[in-house]
């Protein structure tokens, strides 16, 4: 990718920028689902994926990464995963009890791991059974089958909600024995 993030960088895209367009394109994806495309919402989700990873690659070619890009991506990641479930469910593709099932698992993994580097001191807390990439391959799967197999965007959206819950306690099990007799300052 820093070969692509070079050129990028050249023709004069910036980091942020990028990562809004990434979110852009969840939000087409979302409105694919919404309108039942399971197929549509599914070349969203993998465009979004590969913009996703071109924003910290502009970042890193140009030596313009920043801690507020960071956090902006991050942030900007969680709107783009409840943007294409929300989609997902208004589509009736899945029940809204799994859809909500999956993104508080997503979102708990997410916040776990920013509690624990920020509150826990961890420098990393990247650990867990599925990271963001396997859980949109997951969804990405889903979709693609979702025509052929009505129930296979549902049965992704559920191993994607237990992966991301398993990865939330795992989190938390890694940072107690990391913390574990550490005193927080008060």
């Amino acid at each position: 990718m820093r070969p692509l993030g070079a050129q990028l960088g050249k023709w004069g895209a910036r980091p942020n920028s990028i990562t809004t367009a990434s979110l852009l394109v969840s939000c087409l994806a979302a409105a694919a689902y919404s309108f039942r495309l399971p197929l549509l919402g599914a070349l969203g989700l993998l465009a979004s994926g590969f913009i996703d990873m071109l924003d910290g690659a502009v970042a890193r070619a140009t030596g313009t990464t920043t801690r507020f890009g960071a956090v902006y991506d991050h942030v900007l990641d969680r709107y783009a995963e409840f943007a294409v479930l929300f989609g997902i469910g208004l589509g009736g593709l899945v029940d809204w009890i799994w859809v909500m099932f999956c993104l508080f698992g997503m979102i708990m993994a997410s916040f776990v791991r920013a509690k624990a580097e920020s509150v826990g001191g961890l420098t990393s807390c990247t650990v867990g059974i599925a990271e963001r990439q396997e859980k949109l391959i997951l969804l990405l799967l889903g979709s693609l089958l979702e025509p052929l197999a009505p129930l296979a965007l549902t049965v992704c959206v559920l191993i994607v909600g237990t992966l991301s819950h398993v990865t939330v306690v795992q989190r938390l099990h890694y940072t107690y024995k990391k913390t574990a007799g550490v005193k927080q300052n008060v």
